[in-house]
Parts: structure tokens; C-alpha cells; sequence
């Protein structure tokens, strides 16, 4: 049986009209920053992982690196970091994508994994969807077939996850 990692909420700040008025962010930074709260944080996104079905983590910049690379260290899988355009010094596969005002670029090395790897998806937070869909479409670009997706928050109002029907989803805290 899965262990409760409902305490995890306790660690997320609600901060209002941040970046904007009108917004409500969900700040992570008091779980990174208590060891026993980010450990459990990494526990909860690697439990009901099958590590025999993953060859590599995924993790979308910038909160994702952070998460997704402690998660392929637990895993003993190797990190693909999917980046925000010009930030890789190589060879790269890219993807644009729709924001809510204006688009996004993101890219991964073109020799991040083997043709046909199964890749586990992680990011921090499930809003939208928006750039989560564009990273699976860009890992699937780059060779790779989407495993799981998993994220420690998803913000259930904004609807993300109707963006991604299409994969295994798990999100750990739901608000």
C-alpha cells in the first residue's frame, strides 16, 4: 500500500497576486527546503514506479530539473533535461508551443536518449498542461515514448490533465 503523502501540502506556500494580481502561486520553495519533506516529495513521485519500465527521467525546466533529477538518481536511471530555447550547446530537436499570450520554445538534445526509450515525465506543478503537452510531443520527437507522467501539484480548476488524456497521469497533492 502507498504511503499518505497528504502532509506534503503543509510544505506549499500560497502566495496571492504573484506573478500577477489575480494569480495564486504555489510556492515550493519550503519543501526543498526541509530535507524530510523534499525526500518524501521524491519518494511520493517515484512510488508506483515500475523502474523496470523506465530507461530515462524527464524533467522540464526549471523546477522539474530539480525533482526530476533526484528522481532518476533514486530510480538509478539517467536525466534528460528538457530546455526553455538557446540553452543546450548541442545538436537539439525543438518544439513550439501556445502559451495563454504568445508562444514558447522548448528543446532537448537530440542525443538525449536511444530511439524508442520509455521516458518518465516529472514537473513540480499541473496547471494548464500547455507545456507538459509540448514536452511529451518533443520527447516523441526526439525518439522516445512516454511512459508516465507524474507531478507533485496539480491545480485541478485549470483542467491540465485534459491535456494529457492520452498518457498515464499521477499527481501526489491536488488543489
Amino acid at each position: 500500500m502507498a504511503k499518505d503523502y497528504s502532509s506534503l501540502r503543509n510544505f506549499i506556500r500560497d502566495i496571492p497576486d504573484w506573478p500577477i494580481k489575480g494569480v495564486l502561486f504555489r510556492d515550493i520553495t519550503p519543501l526543498l527546503k526541509d530535507a524530510d519533506a523534499f525526500a518524501d516529495a521524491v519518494d511520493a513521485l517515484c512510488d508506483g514506479i515500475n523502474v523496470d519500465d523506465i530507461d530515462v527521467v524527464a524533467g522540464v525546466e526549471a523546477r522539474g530539473f530539480i525533482f526530476g533529477a533526484a528522481v532518476a538518481r533514486k530510480l538509478g536511471v539517467g536525466f534528460v533535461p528538457i530546455r526553455k530555447a538557446g540553452k543546450l550547446p548541442w545538436q537539439t530537436e525543438s518544439i513550439s508551443y501556445q502559451l495563454e499570450y504568445g508562444t514558447a520554445k522548448i528543446e532537448v538534445h537530440a542525443d538525449a536518449m536511444k530511439n524508442g526509450s520509455r521516458v518518465l515525465m516529472i514537473d513540480d506543478l499541473l496547471a494548464t498542461g500547455g507545456t507538459m503537452a509540448a514536452a511529451c510531443e518533443l520527447i516523441k520527437k526526439a525518439g522516445g515514448e512516454i511512459a508516465d507522467i507524474v507531478f507533485l501539484v496539480e491545480l485541478i480548476d485549470l483542467k491540465g490533465r485534459d491535456k494529457l488524456l492520452q498518457y498515464p497521469l499521477t499527481s501526489i497533492i491536488k488543489l
